[in-house]
């Protein structure tokens, strides 16, 4: 999809928020509705706040109720990494990013049933949202055409 190396960034490690650090790297959760993203309905994209990597597109967000950025599907299945989790006395799919390694959520088979029933629940911490009209400036003009007409139906 792109020439573009996404990698596991120490300095943009160094430079996360705490709560950004305290998600991607030690696999913590925000608090739901008192975040960033999870009533975003701009269309663009979510990338990795670690590597840049293209996580996910607004056509693919949808309100889950749950206070957390939910989406249908990854833009690409290749970034993200499942994983069995067996935290708080549970068994749950664990979403990382591939090449950055970060902590992105947990992946449910709660979502609408018309797109595949899966509901990827994702922390805003660990993301960056670009906004569709910053696509090219900010090096992922490839992905402008997820956004036209016949691709949304």
């Amino acid at each position: 999809m792109s020439a573009t190396e996404y990698r596991k960034d120490p300095e943009k490690i160094a430079k996360l928020a705490p709560d950004q650090y305290k998600v991607t790297q030690e696999a913590s959760t925000e608090p739901a509705f008192r975040n960033e993203y999870w009533d975003n309905h701009d269309a663009g994209l979510y990338v990795d706040i670690v590597s840049g990597e293209p996580l996910f597109a607004s056509i693919n967000k949808f309100d889950s109720r749950t206070g957390w950025p939910s989406f249908t599907v990854p833009i690409d299945s290749g970034n993200v990494v499942l994983k069995e989790d067996h935290s708080y006395g549970m068994v749950r799919t664990e979403v990382r990013s591939k090449h950055g390694d970060s902590h992105l959520g947990h992946l449910f088979n709660d979502g609408p049933a018309v797109d595949g029933g899966l509901r990827y629940c994702i922390n805003s911490a660990a993301l960056r949202f670009v906004p569709l009209d910053q696509l090219e400036i900010a090096g992922y003009g490839q992905f402008r055409n997820l956004f036209t007409t016949e691709a949304a139906f």
